[in-house]
């Protein structure tokens, strides 16, 4: 990714504005990151970020209900939103052509949109059949990201479940909607990205002649998120009636990727090693492929939605299904073994060459569809003030050393994680997980 085919510039009005400029490609992606996630919720609204989301297609000043996708479906583009953590972000990919009436749509909501007590009660039930379908009524729905933090933190903004409670998303009000609107989609908390066939200037233009009377507003002060990481093991249960069978969900506190970003990285090839290169990653050898099976699959990840897509605090996530025979003990005996074993004699050559390989070449190939990528450069920035860091990190992750990596694998301690069981029928005997204090 050359650097200087990235373009940045802010409004007056505080909009910051990220160009790249990609040769060959006959098309162009669009997205608007809001600095506004789950983790922006008031008390009592759980699920207020995600059903603001959907309210943002429900019309705006000059374009009715619908019409948004009518516009880009119509270019031949197909659009999109996503709620996260610490950002709600809404994206498109159209022919270089379409490029001005994308531009006018985002400006559009951005501006003013249409918030009716119709369309709130609507999505209302939208987003209670949504999660009926993903968390209530599949297995292992919503496992372990809507469940896990409730257990390995202790604030509110940090632990409770961002696809909400009915109750909370039901007392929601037209006034609240508005109130939210002003305080999180002002252009100041806002990134807007333009990626793909463009010619920098005339998307500036462009971007000027459609944002640039967005009213001024003044952002949110950004709600607080440090919290000491847990002191012992945190044990807790979760009933799935649905699930086939037992689940264990490991979770652990991260580095922050703003002030020890290598250390973060490090991670990310810690999970190469450990599950991520194929059957003869650690994990799976010693849980799946030993002479007694454990698991039937075992995953590591680093952030509950991917890597590096939260600000701190983050977890590093290890998920295993296994049969009921498997004590949680047991398998929590395997991990710390493989961690320990890493902690103090590091992966082997081969390993950490594998490992950081298929790091690198997953990055490249994770970004080299110009959806993904415009996405990627808008969600960098708006978490971290650099969108470069698309273009860094394959090459960052190919210099993660063997040193490196065991010190990722000593900061996984027994000590300070939380273990989360999953059980395959509901039982009056479970402790439920709290929605954080």
């Amino acid at each position: 990714m050359p650097p200087e085919n990235l373009h940045r510039f802010t409004l007056p009005n505080g909009l910051r504005v990220v160009l790249y400029s990609i040769s060959g490609v006959p098309a162009v992606g669009v997205s608007v990151h809001y600095d506004v996630g789950f983790r922006s919720e008031p008390r009592g609204r759980s699920g207020f970020a995600h059903l603001f989301e959907h309210l943002m297609f429900q019309g705006s000043e000059s374009v009715a209900r619908t019409e948004h996708f009518g516009h880009v479906q119509a270019a031949g583009g197909t659009a999109n939103g996503s709620t996260h953590q610490d950002y709600t972000d809404f994206y498109q990919v159209v022919p270089s052509a379409a490029l001005e009436r994308v531009l006018f749509l985002e400006a559009d909501r951005m501006r003013a949109p249409k918030l009716t007590e119709d369309d709130l009660r609507t999505q209302v039930n939208v987003v209670k059949e949504e999660i009926r379908l993903n968390v209530m009524n599949k297995p292992y729905g919503g496992f372990p990201w809507t469940v896990l933090p409730g257990l390995l933190f202790r604030t509110y903004p940090n632990a409770h479940n961002g696809y909400g409670d009915f109750t909370d998303l039901e007392q929601a009000t037209v006034e609240e909607c508005a109130a939210f609107f002003d305080r999180y989609y002002a252009p100041g908390n806002a990134v807007l990205t333009v990626a793909g066939d463009i010619d920098p200037g005339r998307a500036a233009e462009l971007v000027h002649r459609h944002f640039h009377d967005v009213p001024v507003r003044r952002p949110p002060v950004p709600v607080g998120l440090s919290e000491r990481a847990p002191e012992r093991e945190l044990r807790g249960d979760h009933a799935d009636p649905h699930a086939p069978m037992p689940a264990t969900a490991v979770g652990y506190r991260m580095p922050d990727p703003n002030s020890d970003l290598d250390a973060y990285l490090a991670h990310m090839v810690l999970c190469v090693v450990l599950t991520g290169a194929g059957e003869s990653s650690r994990l799976r050898r010693r849980m799946i492929h030993g002479p007694s099976p454990l698991v039937t699959d075992v995953s590591t990840g680093c952030g509950l939605f991917g890597a590096l897509e939260a600000r701190d605090p983050e977890t590093f996530l290890c998920v295993a299904t296994h049969p009921r025979e498997t004590a949680t003990d047991h398998l929590l005996e395997v991990l710390d073994q493989e961690l320990a074993a890493l902690a103090t004699q590091g992966p082997t050559e081969e390993e950490l060459a594998r490992a950081t390989a298929l790091s690198s070449v997953g990055m490249h190939r994770k970004y080299d569809m110009l959806l993904a990528r415009t996405r990627a450069l808008g969600a960098q920035e708006v978490l971290f003030g650099k969108a470069e860091l698309v273009g860094e990190l394959p090459g960052r992750l190919a210099r993660v050393s063997a040193r490196d990596l065991a010190q990722a694998a000593a900061s996984l301690r027994p000590d300070a994680r939380a273990v989360l069981s999953l059980h395959p029928a509901a039982s009056p005997s479970l402790h439920p997980i709290p929605s954080g204090s």
